[in-house]
């Protein structure tokens, strides 16, 4: 599990380009949106397209992306129950 919170948090800075960001920055419970990291709906949209080429998730419920996207804990955890790749 670790290793997969690891890569996530790396696809997510390269996704979103940030580039001020480090892997050791993010902590495995830090919000994502609003406090923390502090993305936006574009970035949103973003990780939705990354989880789809990476593991094959295809979110289409806003609801149920909100609820994954919490933190890097909440996301690994769906991934590692739904990941098709």
């Amino acid at each position: 599990m670790n290793a997969l919170k690891l890569e996530l948090k790396q696809h997510i800075i390269e996704q979103l380009n940030l580039e001020d960001v480090a892997i050791e920055d993010i902590a495995d419970d830090d919000k994502l949106f609003g406090d923390g990291l502090a993305l936006d709906s574009i970035d949103a949209l973003e990780i939705i397209v990354m989880l789809d080429k990476n593991y094959g998730i295809k979110l289409t419920d806003p609801k149920e992306g909100r609820a994954i996207f919490e933190s890097i804990e909440v996301m690994a955890n769906y991934i590692s129950e739904h990941r098709t790749k």
